[in-house]
């Protein structure tokens, strides 16, 4: 096989995929604390061979190995909404599934009070089916004045967390984050600040972005140039055969 020809056909995938990286993180730049990707290429498989001054490498490509999440905080947006929330500092909001139990980790704050079936009402996320976590894990209960009347300017007892390590946190739907065994377990975030009527905008330098899809149609495009000059070179070969 063409080496040239599977080197190329490799690269032009590859920068396909790190477009589509980039066209989720322009797409996201409105969205509440959105963590951008940045996408990390390796080397694909290299082989040894003779050459006239000496041992060289012959490298088959490249590949795009992952896309690492860009942890850096975005900026507060004041948005006098009590029951918004933003953190300052390094952290996560903890949310429990209301079906399966399961524990993800977020920085969007922008919660609300959904009612129960026992008439109470419960911190949630924007979504309504994770509960909002205070600092022991318990779900968060809205607290009422002695008229019963719910007061949602009281401050929230809402629990923040970190990991002594975050890379390679699992990506879930709704902007959330599942650790996985490398990163351990969750501890109290000590240097994190909570804003109430404060929102964390995305992270994603839409300029940065821009220049990224440049880099990538360029590749792209020169990817899918060596294609067609190695199907032609086949082409000529084939036809000299004959």
């Amino acid at each position: 096989m063409n080496m040239g020809f599977y080197s190329a056909a490799a690269s032009a995938y590859y920068q396909q995929q790190r477009l589509n990286v980039i066209g989720n993180n322009a797409a996201n730049i409105n969205t509440v604390a959105y963590k951008a990707k940045n996408p990390t290429f390796s080397s694909l498989l290299y082989s040894n061979f003779n050459g006239v001054d000496g041992p060289l490498a012959r490298g088959s490509g490249a590949r795009m190995e992952k896309a690492d999440t860009d942890f850096a905080e975005g900026t507060l947006q004041e948005t006098m909404n009590p029951l918004d929330y933003a953190l300052e500092g390094d952290g996560f909001f903890a949310l429990r599934d209301m079906q399966t139990g399961e524990v993800s980790y977020t920085r969007a704050g922008n919660f609300q009070l959904a009612q129960m079936g026992n008439g109470q009402y419960f911190v949630t996320d924007h979504s309504g089916h994770r509960y909002v976590l205070d600092q022991l894990g318990q779900p968060i209960m809205a607290e009422r004045d002695e008229n019963g009347v719910i007061d949602k300017t009281l401050k929230l007892p809402v629990g923040v967390f970190t990991f002594r390590q975050k890379n390679n946190m699992q990506h879930l739907g709704d902007n959330r984050f599942l650790p996985v065994e490398k990163n351990g377990q969750p501890i109290a975030a000590e240097n994190a600040t909570v804003l109430q009527g404060y929102l964390e905008g995305s992270n994603t330098d839409i300029t940065k972005e821009f220049t990224k899809v440049i880099e990538a149609q360029r590749a792209f495009s020169y990817a899918l140039t060596m294609v067609r000059t190695s199907d032609e070179v086949e082409t000529t070969i084939n036809g000299l055969r004959g």
